[in-house]
């Protein structure tokens, strides 16, 4: 007998001999009432109990063979007949009836847990739940629920049957699947490190592993990996493919998609202001920032931009499985802009050129139109110059030419005044 069972057992007795002399018992005695803080009822109820304390058996053969096992409660028909182990509670017919060395097991239903014979820490609540399992750290509570467990472990199912059948019903080998809802992962066989949440989450996931979905029938996931959906129905059409994340309502994904991302209720809404919103390799969001707080090594772009003249834009058409619809394109092509400029590209986790920068070249586009732009202020500014002294030049030549006329006006005057009078000869008959 462990120490614990010893402590309790000691307190048990203090709390007897304690009792007032005055206090009467009940008569007549009750029934089935034994030493050892044993309760013993019905036909071949604790037949073999040994030197086991604080079993409780009500019912047909219920804790049978417990022997020196302690701290078990059987209430049903065959309750814990085999069993041999300390504290195991089994109510309901049949419930934890082939159990034999497994410990602090709970179940409470028909048939519930029925073939466990060594496992432990088993809690079943339902009838039949946990009904093949001979594993241990499982949790069922509902109807049914992980009915076809047999090695699986630390499995959680909590949702009775309807129309999408009990949760995790017929996971055999799983390990570490949670499933809250009916249907919840209730195809699931052998995967496992599964979360599902929403009545038919997950619910046609046989093999597929490390998968989260919350929501009414999200992810509708068979051998597909580590996906997350979140929301009714998202997820739904994605039945194979990894590493997904579908967000929002009816956010369902393809089939055979993998490393996809959806997030409902962003498309067609406009925001002012903010800042637009960028991802890296690594998958991690963020936004770009200009403060001067978070920068160094500020120098002005020069020259740098003179690679702009060395780009080539194209206009393209992306492949049939990234857009369907296959419309005209225009853009760079990366490994083509990675020889003018390697700064100017994005790169995948294997460090392959994978997009363009085209935000640093928008900053670049913009140096060389305020170069553009200087030079057309220097030449305007030259152009006024110009214009000015041609202007003073030609106001000078007017008055030059003003005063030559003047003066020929003069000399045309005093030519004039120096002519002979005209005469006019006598005509005789």
């Amino acid at each position: 007998m462990n120490t614990r069972t010893q402590s309790i057992l000691i307190v048990l007795t203090l709390l007897f001999l304690g009792l007032s002399p005055g206090m009467q018992a009940v008569s007549p005695p009750p029934d089935g009432c034994y030493p050892g803080f044993t309760t013993a009822e019905g036909c071949n109820a604790l037949q073999f109990l040994g030197a086991g304390a604080g079993n409780t058996g009500v019912g047909w053969y219920s804790l049978y063979l417990v022997g020196g096992g302690n701290f078990n409660t059987g209430v049903g028909a065959g309750t814990l007949v085999l069993n041999t182990a300390d504290s195991n509670t089994a109510v309901g017919a049949a419930a934890l009836l082939l159990n034999t060395t497994g410990t602090e097991n709970v179940a409470i239903g028909t048939d519930a847990l029925v073939h466990d014979d060594s496992g432990s820490y088993n809690t079943a609540v339902g009838a039949f739940a946990l009904f093949n399992s001979t594993a241990g750290f499982n949790t069922a509570i509902g109807d049914r629920t992980l009915f076809n467990n047999m090695t699986g472990d630390s499995n959680v199912a909590v949702g009775i049957g309807g129309p999408g059948g009990p949760a995790l019903f017929s996971n055999t080998t799983g390990r570490f699947n949670t499933a809250v809802g009916g249907g919840a992962l209730y195809g699931n066989i052998g995967g496992g490190d599964n979360t599902a949440i929403g009545a038919g989450a997950l619910q046609d996931n046989t093999e597929g592993d490390e998968n989260v979905a919350v929501g009414l029938n999200a992810l509708n996931n068979s051998t597909g990996n580590n996906n997350v959906a979140l929301g009714n129905y998202a997820g739904f059409g994605a039945t194979t493919g990894s590493n997904n994340i579908y967000i929002g309502y009816q956010m369902e994904g393809s089939a055979g998609e993998s490393n996809a991302c959806y997030i409902g209720s962003i498309f067609g809404q406009t925001a002012a202001g903010g800042s637009a919103v960028f991802i890296d390799a690594n998958g991690k969001l963020g936004t770009l920032t200009s403060s001067k707080r978070f920068k160094e090594e500020i120098k002005p772009m020069d020259k740098a931009s003179d690679a702009l003249f060395a780009l080539k834009p194209v206009t393209f058409r992306y492949k049939k499985a990234i857009d369907g619809a296959g419309k005209s394109q225009f853009g760079l092509i990366a490994e083509e802009v990675e020889k003018v400029n390697p700064d100017l590209v994005v790169r995948d986790t294997e460090g392959k050129a994978y997009s363009v920068r085209y935000d640093e070249v928008n900053a670049m586009l913009l140096n060389e139109f305020l170069k553009e732009h200087r030079k057309v202020e220097d030449l305007e500014s030259t152009i006024a110059e110009q214009r000015k002294d041609f202007q003073s030049k030609l106001s000078e030549q007017e008055q030059r030419i003003e005063a030559l006329a003047s003066g020929l006006q003069n000399v045309s005057a005093q030519i004039e005044a120096t002519k002979p009078a005209p005469q006019v000869a006598a005509n005789n008959p």
